[in-house]
């Protein structure tokens, strides 16, 4: 990702709508879904500033993997120990077979070989494991913001599932999310494709519309599992080996 990405990541992930929303929406979908033993190992790879390393620790212990540096030290910080640099696909050095749970949130897409990468991942599963896996959705919303996260797609529910099923894994709960704001945000890719006015700002808006925006978004974590949502921003899915 362009080093304003992480920046923007640092100043604006304990206030942005979006990620403070979404992390209220996994924590719901992995306590109905993953049925993750007690003090679960869990590893986040690709965890950015670590926002989400305290909701993950309501589930077990959490280790980390960033491979920015500026990031990574915001994130060991947060975690209170070194968060680790493997890079993907390979994932040198990380443990295998040792993990109950492998969160990639917004890191597959930017994976050349996401296949190699999952697959990488499904090696590092305790027998019964699992990978708690979110993509952007819908290659016709490719924007600005793709370019500057360095994106390589965007995915479909068939290409998602495809990749998983070549790494030797299998889907499980797969599902749209980010679902109400879901016209808006399209919107706004088309006008701005129409406009010329593409822009990958994702500051968060005046502080009225953030905390609408939020409040919006969280009401998914009653949905996310258990109401079809037929259509989203983002594709969430728990993969376990076929």
């Amino acid at each position: 990702m362009d080093r304003r990405v992480y920046d923007r990541m640092a100043e604006h992930d304990s206030t942005h709508w979006w990620y403070r929303a979404r992390r209220d929406v996994l924590a719901d979908f992995l306590t109905r879904e993953a049925h993750l033993p007690a003090n679960a190992r869990i590893l986040e790879i690709g965890c950015g500033t670590g926002h989400n390393l305290p909701m993950l620790a309501q589930f077990g212990t959490v280790d980390a993997i960033e491979i920015d540096p500026a990031a990574r030290a915001i994130a060991s910080e947060r975690l209170g120990r070194a968060v680790g640099a493997a890079p993907l696909p390979e994932l040198p050095g990380v443990e295998r077979g040792a993990y109950d749970l492998v969160a990639v949130l917004d890191v597959v897409e930017h994976i050349e070989d996401d296949v190699a990468a999952l697959a990488a991942m499904r090696a590092c599963l305790k027998p019964g494991g699992k990978i708690l896996i979110a993509v952007p959705a819908h290659q016709w919303m490719w924007s600005a913001h793709d370019v500057v996260n360095h994106h390589h797609r965007r995915y479909s529910k068939p290409t998602l599932v495809r990749a998983i099923r070549a790494a030797g894994l299998k889907e499980r709960g797969l599902t749209y999310f980010n679902s109400l704001l879901f016209p808006l945000a399209a919107a706004a890719r088309l006008a701005g494709r129409l406009t010329g006015r593409d822009d990958s700002d994702d500051s968060p808006p005046a502080a009225p519309l953030n905390a609408l925006f939020e409040r919006v978004f969280r009401v998914e974590r009653h949905l996310v599992g258990r109401v079809p949502m037929p259509i989203g921003v983002s594709i969430l899915t728990l993969a376990e080996p076929a």
